[in-house]
């Protein structure tokens, strides 16, 4: 066999040429398809795609520009041959250089020699070492529809024998991709936006969903309350309520169980400071008969009567020694015995506890058994005092005037300015309780359809309401405003003589005088768990 026969002639080559580029290109397109399919981020996979442009048809620097509509410029998002400094220089306004042409016309540009193409502005100083060697410079817009998102550019060495209009051709198509690739990713962040905002409304509406119909308030630390109510109540968790006498602990505890899977089952509240201490065991677990003198039969305990739902221990602070105990041993094991008996009882029930107490100063003060308090702390709320909660008053007050106005028959229309300034003044020491006796006397009270400030009980009042003046002699006065301003800092300082000394500008000597010599108390000021 000849040389002649055993290679292809010249013709034969020049046909195996396209061939072998037209597969080349098939696998490249094939690569990036998978590429664009990895990743929503372009610029993690756009980078690679230029790499493989260089690495198999020999194209270098390639950018890929997008439109910033909020600045109007293009920016370089992803680059291959650039450093980061050089991709931050590649910032384009609309119509500047090729780039930004490409990008405001939608067409796409070819230059063979970009030494002699004055609008080159090589932006990225990214080819001043090539001054030897001429290169060729192909821009493509990306669209999306008729709108243009941006670019994709590549660099190619000058040479004569190099067709620009297949690498055109080539870089078109894989615009497109690209531009379908943004197609989708924009189609995706737009599912992830709704489906956030979705879950936002469904987050809002479960709010108000477990925002129980018996408790008053839109404050933040109100609503606060409420997303703790609808996380634990799906639970059988048990949940210590901590608050000042008068903040609703109870309306809590209804609203943990009766949004509940044991909503169907017995609700049993047993106020432990109501009852005496020697009865208080019998109460909770029950007896048999001949436990004790006057027992003359056996009894079923709360534990018992509340078996399969929830019991709610108000005022757990309360709880003797003893009885701590036996409420330890039920929350660990589930079973206690009755009084005066040796079976074992075991119910399944919820524990929700209550107290106005600091159970950790009587933790220290060996009153309160620490091992009870983390059994019982499992899931603590904390429910705020009235005054930490000032935008929640007028509703309140407006709940209660709508509820004792039906209650007795009067139509109460409104709440006079002078009133509403008397409410929003007062520190509420008696917290939501306290508020709803007053509205209610002012209800009774009033016989014009209107509460007005003196309808409100004499501590609310005020000089300017009351309209009361000063009377007597110069001394009197002094000493009556006198009293008048300690007292109010006394209340503002919640009974700290020392922060209302500050307040007044007195030293804390001269306060303990002025508060004996005045008959003042300042522990009725405090506030109390």
């Amino acid at each position: 066999m000849t040389t002649s026969d055993s290679q292809p002639s010249g013709a034969a080559k020049e046909e195996q040429l396209p061939v072998k580029r037209e597969l080349t290109e098939v696998s490249l397109l094939f690569e990036i398809s998978q590429m664009l399919d990895r990743s929503l981020d372009l610029g993690e996979v756009v980078g690679p795609i230029l790499q493989l442009l260089h690495e198999r048809m020999g194209m270098s620097r390639g950018t890929l520009t997008l439109l910033d509509r909020e600045t109007g410029q293009a920016y370089i998002e992803a680059g291959h041959g650039l450093s980061s400094s050089q991709r931050k220089l590649g910032l384009y306004a609309p119509g500047e250089g090729i780039t930004g042409r490409v990008i405001e016309s939608g067409r796409l540009m070819v230059v063979p020699r970009v030494s002699e193409e004055p609008r080159f502005l090589d932006r990225t100083q990214s080819r001043k070492h090539l001054k030897k060697q001429d290169i060729s410079f192909i821009c493509v817009p990306i669209k999306l529809g008729k709108e243009i998102i941006g670019a994709l550019s590549v660099d190619r060495l000058f040479s004569e024998q190099v067709q620009l209009d297949e690498d055109v051709r080539l870089l078109s198509i894989i615009a497109s991709m690209i531009a379908q690739a943004v197609r989708l990713r924009q189609s995706a962040q737009a599912e992830r936006q709704r489906l956030i905002e979705d879950n936002l409304r469904l987050q809002d509406e479960l709010k108000e969903r477990f925002r129980p119909a018996n408790i008053i308030g839109n404050s933040r630390v109100m609503q606060a309350v409420y997303d703790q109510i609808g996380r634990v109540c799906k639970s059988d968790a048990t949940v210590l309520i901590c608050g000042e006498s008068g903040t609703g602990k109870e309306l809590v505890a209804n609203a943990i169980h009766y949004n509940s899977p044991r909503a169907g089952k017995p609700f049993v509240k047993v106020n432990c400071a109501a009852l005496p201490e020697t009865i208080l065991e019998s109460e909770l677990f029950g007896h048999e008969k001949g436990a004790f003198t006057g027992a003359v039969a056996q009894r079923v305990g709360r534990f018992e009567m509340a078996s399969g739902g929830t019991i709610f221990l108000d005022e757990i602070g309360d709880f003797s020694m003893a009885t701590q105990i036996k409420l330890l041993r039920f929350l660990q094991e589930r079973e206690f015995e009755r009084v005066g008996g040796n079976k074992t009882v075991r119910v399944d029930v919820r524990v929700i506890t209550a107290t106005n107490r600091n159970l950790e100063q009587l933790i220290a003060e060996n009153k309160f058994r620490q091992d009870l308090y983390y059994r019982l702390n499992v899931f603590p709320i904390h429910l705020p005092p009235l005054r930490e909660r000032k935008s929640d008053i007028l509703l309140l007050a407006d709940h209660f005037v709508l509820k004792y106005g039906s209650l007795n028959h009067k139509k109460i229309k409104r709440i006079s300015t002078p009133a509403i300034d008397m409410l929003m003044a007062y520190h509420w020491p008696g917290n939501v309780r306290e508020l709803e006796n007053c509205i209610e006397r002012a209800v009774l009270v009033s016989d014009d359809d209107v509460i007005h400030g003196h309808h409100l009980p004499p501590s609310l009042q005020t000089a300017e309401a009351s309209r009361t003046t000063l009377v007597g002699t110069l001394q009197v006065a002094l000493d009556s405003l006198e009293r008048e301003l300690i007292v109010d800092a006394l209340k503002s300082s919640r009974g700290n003589a020392a922060k209302a000394a500050r307040e007044l500008g007195l030293t804390e000597r001269v306060m303990g005088l002025r508060i004996r010599k005045h008959g003042i108390d300042p522990d009725r000021f405090r506030a109390r768990w």
